[in-house]
């Protein structure tokens, strides 16, 4: 058995349908867990000041993870390690010299960071109380392995995404949420509010462990060394340092919007998290499965100077990433509410809590296309080696977001015109603590002016025509507004026919008016004879049904 479950984490998966596929099926399995996860919280705190303790908690380690481990990610590594593949030996030297250096610097600024945290927690979420803002610190430390074991996973899955080892990178976010799932379940009854935390360290560090099977068996084993190869760890950090600032203006975006609300009615915090991880289930699913399953074939191919090889890989990408992207985005604003209440409507979860977050889920899902056009984007800079460009752009459209969140939150507590029509908009009328629908917005304004700033430069940089998706973005816009009103339809008409005061009324309600929706919005695809929907039809019957399959009687996550 054992026996058969390595070798099925070591199959090999060319292709990027066949990859991106994959990669989605466990990213959305991964997701499901996640919603559990969130379900499982809400049940249990609601949208309350204990909740908003355990999310700001995440910040300053979150942060962390992304300015120091980010150097030495899966998306700058690749590159280095595929191209050093072909001589073993090289390839290693170069492996243990970056895991050598990382770990101690990780483990060093952590231990800095751990002692600091009572004054570093003030700036997380500086709207706490004094009772609250301890709890803060003691979490946050406790969540400080997290960055440890997740950067050294994100080291190792460099190794794995260069074999085309996609099975064991897909499954670790699996691992992850299991471990969260654990500590919700099991240790919050026992630790209090610290099991949370303790949940999540066991999460990160079945997400490091998953991989090791993979470097044992293609003798990458991590080791420490003192021949550091500083030439090349200096060209490496030259790649990532532009990457990492990148990545670290986004979550300092996070950091700003968390502290914003911290600020705001109490349980604000709460609503934002669960609003932000209900869009981030299509991002990933989406955005994230396609640009992680085509950024090796686009390095390999810039690397190779196949550069209308590279051009078509982008444009195949974008292409289905829109296709996509389109009827998630309406079915999610039509059916937000059903949403919201199926996955989220339990325990100390009230009405009032549904609908503020059905308002911000409506607002961030906005922008689920320009960030999955985002990702692509600049996984496509990084495999040129191009870093500086997506750096400029989004540290711009980042300060960008913070200034229009300060704005919003201005105009919205100073003019009641405002504050009416955003209220009146998604229904939140005389609810308390509206406010917090205006840091969504703010987000979403940013990432959809980073999208289209990233796009019209990526064309110019790269000489590359994007013309041709604007067909696929038309028939999929068109499709999509037909879905999301058979939808808005579907769920008028069954107001009547189930019980909306229960979980399953509330469930088969939306989930019947999504299926008719897509029902609708795949028979428009078929009629306009749409590429995406012909080129998805032969992908799942060519490389699934009749390629060789991923199951256990081959004797091989």
């Amino acid at each position: 058995m054992v026996e058969r479950f390595l070798q099925a984490i070591e199959r090999e998966i060319s292709g990027l349908h066949e990859a991106a596929y994959l990669l989605a099926g466990f990213v959305f399995a991964s997701q499901l867990l996640a919603l559990v996860r969130d379900r499982l919280l809400a049940r249990s705190f609601g949208a309350s000041a204990d909740l908003d303790v355990y999310y700001a908690a995440f910040r300053i380690p979150d942060f962390l993870y992304i300015t120091l481990a980010s150097l030495v990610a899966s998306a700058v590594l690749i590159p280095f390690i595929t191209q050093k593949l072909e001589h073993k030996g090289e390839a290693e030297r170069f492996f243990n010299s970056i895991f050598t250096l990382f770990f101690c610097c990780m483990v060093l600024v952590s231990i800095i960071v751990f002692f600091a945290m009572p004054f570093l927690a003030r700036f997380v979420a500086p709207g706490l109380s004094g009772e609250s803002q301890a709890e803060l610190v003691g979490l946050s430390r406790i969540i400080l392995l997290s960055p440890i074991l997740l950067g050294l996973s994100g080291l190792f899955a460099s190794v794995t995404q260069s074999l085309r080892r996609f099975f064991v990178y897909a499954i670790s976010p699996v691992l992850y949420n299991i471990g969260i799932i654990i500590g919700i379940i099991f240790f919050y009854p026992t630790l209090g509010l610290s099991g949370l935390a303790y949940g999540v360290v066991l999460g990160a560090l079945l997400h490091m462990l998953i991989q090791i099977p993979v470097l044992l068996r293609n003798n990458f084993v991590p080791r420490f060394t003192v021949a550091i190869q500083w030439r090349e760890i200096g060209q490496v950090f030259s790649v990532s340092l532009p990457r990492a600032i990148t990545l670290s203006a986004h979550h300092l975006t996070l950091f700003v919007l968390i502290a914003l609300a911290s600020l705001m009615e109490e349980g604000s915090i709460a609503i934002f998290n669960f609003s932000f991880n209900l869009q981030s289930v299509p991002l990933a699913i989406i955005g994230v499965s396609y640009s992680v399953a085509a950024f090796p074939t686009l390095s390999r191919l810039f690397t190779n100077g196949d550069r209308n090889a590279f051009g078509g890989q982008m444009v195949t990408a974008i292409r289905h990433i829109i296709f996509w992207s389109m009827p998630v985005l309406v079915l999610f604003i039509v059916l937000r509410a059903q949403i919201v209440r199926t996955i989220l409507g339990t325990g100390a979860f009230d009405w009032a809590d549904t609908r503020l977050t059905a308002a911000a889920l409506a607002l961030f899902v906005v922008s689920v296309l320009g960030q999955s056009l985002m990702l692509i984007f600049v996984r496509g800079y990084y495999a040129a080696g191009r870093t500086m460009k997506p750096l400029i752009i989004n540290a711009c459209a980042s300060a960008g977001i913070i200034a229009t969140a300060f704005a919003l939150t201005k105009i919205f507590s100073t003019s009641a015109h405002f504050q009416y029509f955003l209220e009146a908009l998604f229904r939140v009328e005389e609810l308390p603590g509206t406010l917090v629908i205006v840091l969504p917005l703010a987000f979403s304004i940013g990432v959809l002016i980073n999208a289209v700033v990233l796009w019209v430069y990526f064309e110019k940089d790269f000489s590359l025509s994007l013309s041709g998706v604007f067909l696929t973005l038309r028939q999929s816009f068109y499709a999509a507004v037909l879905a999301g009103f058979v939808a808005y339809q579907s769920l008028n008409a069954l107001d009547d026919v189930f019980d909306l005061d229960t979980f399953l009324g509330i469930a088969l309600q939306g989930l019947i008016s999504g299926i008719l929706g897509i029902a609708a919005w795949a028979l428009v695809l078929v009629l306009m004879k749409n590429k995406e929907i012909h080129e998805i039809g032969q992908s799942l019957h060519g490389r699934f049904w009749q390629a060789k399959p991923v199951a256990p009687d081959q004797g091989e996550l």
